[in-house]
């Protein structure tokens, strides 16, 4: 069939796409390799469809299928919908992913090149010419200039060649038939792209419910977007797993099988509902009000079940606050770093008995560790990566502390330019690198300089007034004016702890401070009892519980250093996107599969591939140690210690052939 006929198709309903595919994931230099193979009349493969029922078929967009019979496109996806793009100057209406992966392609008249549009490069050559004009007004998209020109002939040949594109024609192969339920074309699917982008878990249980109910991942989406939109970015697995929880009761998505498309609408209302509640009771309760602090998320699924069997109305303020105490303790130990899904369904299990409820779940903590209470040792972290950095902010907001300049108290809701919270290092990091010009011994390493005790917030307009003064100065202002001010933050009074020559000691006695705090703080939180763990059973020896002295603890390797090079990480991670690729993580944390313990704090991972599903897990690591290199090395991650070298690799994949697709 010819592209030009596809394409009507399309557009007329006749070929959609299934709800079951996942979006457009292809890159610019896929696109590009893709036209200049048609170009050259090089083969760019076939088709596969599945022909069904108009009537039975769940398929993307809003636009609906033709009557009768309709076409679902099970292989070509990546290909259809970038030449659509292309042809028509817009994505299709079952486009989901990023356009700019395919419009405003270029083509050179002399050097027969398809580039993307650089305004340096092609503002002032007439020469590129866009090729959607081409495939639109054939000759009428060529300059005055060039249509009257020497070359014209040879250039028209050219933009002909072009327009023949739409002629081509693409072999279709049909999979049809009674017996091709969703199951089995799932499978299909999964065979046909054994070299690209399998369907996960999640993607199988949302296309069995799509089947029945065809709005189900837009429905899905618009929730997801809400929630975005106040500043936590949530994944459409994770939602899936919210409501198969409250639904099911379970954390594996075959338990969604059985469950009709009443009861799944039924179940994604109660989802927003609950999640919308617990956002609200983690931001004013606990102070965590954005994505970077919230911590925990897969807590979400289980808090959800819990709240749709209790019964908001029926939720006392103890009941919230116990709730939340187990949130907190999950965060703190990375109690869903591991087997999320194995973790997930013993709590479900959990909660499932009246009598016990979220308290069960807090002994099933209390069975890993001798007891819930925090450690000096707990703060040893260092970087904005450390688990315990959320919960810094937490006491921060909790505790109602004050900017030490201004006497405000400290909220991510201050109005004014200067006036948002921003995170200081006490003893300024210049100085502490050339600690042997103060007084000290030795300069202090990265992990002592950015250790989290030597961490707290301010206002960003304090922060820069305060800039690079050593403590011994500026806390000396601060604690004649109101020493409160600097109690409340779990500043040690004894000011000879304030030189830098005794920053070491600081930071140990801070953590001392810190962990009485967080103490107070979650026993406030939890005013009840579960029981005393007193058989040999129950309780777990210091070995298992990996105590250890403070001079002894190792820091998980990685971090992100400065500022600058936060900014780097941020702007090489829009290049990659603006390339047609996934995002990255900032600061993502490596966990242990099994145990849940941190391993290596990466700068920028992307744990799915640049192509989620397609290719392998990538990192980059500027400036880290040989730990953090092995640990992503050991875990799968293709890493790179250079900016350099990560932008080679992409624009390397770019060049490389497509990939089989979905």
């Amino acid at each position: 069939m010819q592209i030009a006929q596809i394409l009507f198709n399309i557009d007329s309903g006749q070929i959609a796409l299934p709800e079951f595919q996942r979006g457009y994931v292809w890159s610019r230099a896929q696109v590009r390799g893709l036209m200049e193979s048609l170009y050259r009349g090089h083969p760019v493969g076939s088709l596969l469809v599945w022909t069904t029922s108009s009537s039975e078929a769940s398929v993307r967009g809003d636009q609906p299928p033709a009557p009768g019979v309709v076409n679902l496109l099970l292989d070509g996806q990546q290909r259809i919908t970038s030449l659509y793009g292309i042809i028509r100057g817009r994505p299709p209406e079952f486009f989901d992913g990023h356009e700019g992966a395919f419009l405003d392609l270029y083509f050179h008249l002399d050097d027969e090149l398809f580039e993307f549009y650089g305004p340096v490069k092609m503002r002032q050559d007439p020469k590129w010419v866009s090729v959607t004009k081409i495939m639109q007004d054939g000759l009428g998209a060529l300059p005055k200039e060039i249509l009257e020109g020497e070359n014209f002939q040879a250039y028209a040949m050219r933009i002909g060649d072009i327009n023949m594109i739409q002629k081509r024609d693409l072999h279709i192969d049909v999979v049809a038939g009674h017996d091709k339920t969703v199951d089995v074309v799932v499978d299909i699917f999964n065979r046909v792209n054994s070299g690209g982008t399998k369907l996960s878990k999640g993607d199988l249980a949302l296309a069995k419910l799509c089947a029945e109910w065809p709005e189900a991942r837009s429905e899905m989406r618009t929730r997801l977007h809400k929630w975005q939109q106040a500043g936590f970015h949530f994944k459409l697995d994770w939602l899936l797993r919210v409501t198969n929880a409250i639904l099911t009761g379970e954390a594996r998505f075959t338990a969604l099988a059985n469950i009709s498309p009443d009861e799944a609408r039924d179940g994604l209302q109660r989802a927003e509902k609950y999640v919308d509640h617990l956002l609200n009771l983690v931001g004013a309760r606990l102070g965590l009000d954005h994505d970077r602090v919230l911590g925990s998320r897969y807590a979400f699924p289980l808090l959800a079940r819990y709240l749709n069997e209790r019964g908001l109305k029926n939720l006392s303020p103890q009941d919230s606050d116990q709730m939340l105490y187990w949130y907190i303790h999950t965060m703190l130990w990375g109690h869903y770093a591991g087997s999320t899904e194995t973790t997930l369904n013993q709590d479900l299990e959990a909660i499932e008995s009246p009598e016990h409820g979220v308290t069960g779940l807090i002994k099933i903590l209390r069975r890993s560790r001798t007891d819930l209470r925090l450690r000096s040792e707990d703060f040893f972290g260092w970087s904005r990566g450390a688990r315990f950095y959320p919960f810094l902010y937490m006491l921060t907001r909790m505790n109602h502390l004050r900017d030490w300049l201004t006497g405000i108290e400290l909220n991510n809701m201050l109005l004014g330019k200067l006036a948002s919270l921003q995170l200081h290092h006490i003893f300024p990091k210049a100085k502490l690198y050339n600690a042997h010009r103060y007084g000290a011994e030795a300069d202090y390493i990265r992990p002592e300089v950015n250790a989290l005790a030597n961490f707290t917030f301010l206002t960003q307009d304090s922060n820069l007034t305060i800039r690079d003064r050593e403590p011994a100065e500026y806390f000396a202002e601060i604690a004649e004016r109101d020493p409160r001010l600097l109690e409340e933050h779990c500043i040690p009074m004894d000011r000879d702890l304030w030189e830098i020559p005794r920053y070491l000691d600081f930071l140990r006695a801070r953590r001392e401070l810190l962990a009485e705090a967080g103490n107070r703080l979650l026993d406030g939180l939890f005013q009840g009892d579960v029981g005393p763990l007193d058989t040999e059973e129950d309780v777990p020896s210091s070995a298992q519980v990996g105590v250890v002295d403070p001079s002894d603890a190792e820091p998980v390797p990685g971090s992100i250093d400065t500022d600058e090079e936060r900014q780097i990480l941020r702007d090489l991670n829009d290049w990659v996107s603006d390339h047609g690729l996934a995002r990255g993580e900032l600061e993502y944390e490596l966990a242990d599969e099994h145990s849940g313990q941190p391993l290596a704090v990466l700068d920028l991972a992307w744990p799915e591939g640049l192509q989620p599903g397609l290719t392998q897990p990538v990192a980059l690591l500027l400036d880290e140690t040989a730990d953090a290199e092995k640990a992503a090395n050991t875990a799968g991650f293709l890493f790179f210690t250079h900016e350099a070298d990560l932008r080679q690799h992409v624009e390397a994949i770019e060049r490389g052939p497509a990939p089989e697709e979905g």
